[in-house]
């Protein structure tokens, strides 16, 4: 298995939809070759623990609404044309996502990962849910196979705060500077919501190549 690195946010769209054309592709593959792995990245760590309202915060960071209607109009656009759903009208909070990258940082035990960071966007994006609420972490944890309570004890405290806080750093001072970003066999870039057929052929081509003479 050729392993790939996927650096991603919760609460970025392009993320969603770019880690949904991938998920799509392999599932087509019938000899898919990557081993994935999650890593965390934050659009905005200074975020407070707690969130701010998204109405008060995307505004401020975008100028006003006006500008906001525009950005959300182009990532609407390309949510339909990969099936994903977008509810904008659903979410209240902006969150801080330490917390969920935590969660996505444990599943890696449970071979859970995916999953988990795959549900968490699913809720914040089509269902609003707050994903830095512990109780919400944890049923995305039950849900993955998880146990729930073992992580409401871990998300009360700080386990693995600072290796995830530095990990996503690090990921900024090695050049990642957007997301979503993919790291293939640790050495091939590739950035952004790329097409279902990128991804279909891309695996075609490593399969191809790392297949067994």
């Amino acid at each position: 298995m050729t392993r790939l690195d996927i650096f991603s946010d919760p609460v970025c769209p392009w993320c969603l939809i770019g880690t949904t054309n991938l998920m799509r592709a392999l599932a087509d593959a019938p000899d898919q070759p990557f081993e994935l792995a999650w890593h965390p990245y934050q659009l905005d760590p200074d975020l407070p623990p707690e969130g701010m309202d998204r109405a008060e915060y995307l505004a401020a960071k975008f100028g006003g609404l006006d500008n906001l209607g525009r950005v959300h109009a182009r990532v609407e656009e390309a949510a339909r044309e990969a099936g994903v759903t977008l509810a904008f009208d659903r979410i209240t909070r902006a969150p801080n996502t330490l917390d969920a990258h935590r969660l996505i940082r444990w599943a890696a035990a449970e071979g859970a990962q995916t999953r988990v960071a795959m549900a968490l966007s699913a809720l914040y994006f089509g269902d609003g849910e707050d994903i830095s609420d512990p109780g919400v972490l944890a049923s995305v944890a039950a849900d993955a196979g998880l146990d729930p309570a073992a992580v409401a004890r871990l998300l009360a405290g700080d386990a693995d705060r600072a290796e995830v806080s530095r990990e996503a750093a690090e990921a900024r001072r090695a050049g990642i500077t957007g997301v979503p970003a993919f790291i293939v066999a640790g050495q091939y870039v590739v950035t952004g919501a790329q097409p279902r057929a990128f991804w279909t052929d891309f695996a075609r081509e490593v399969a191809a190549a790392t297949r067994p003479a």
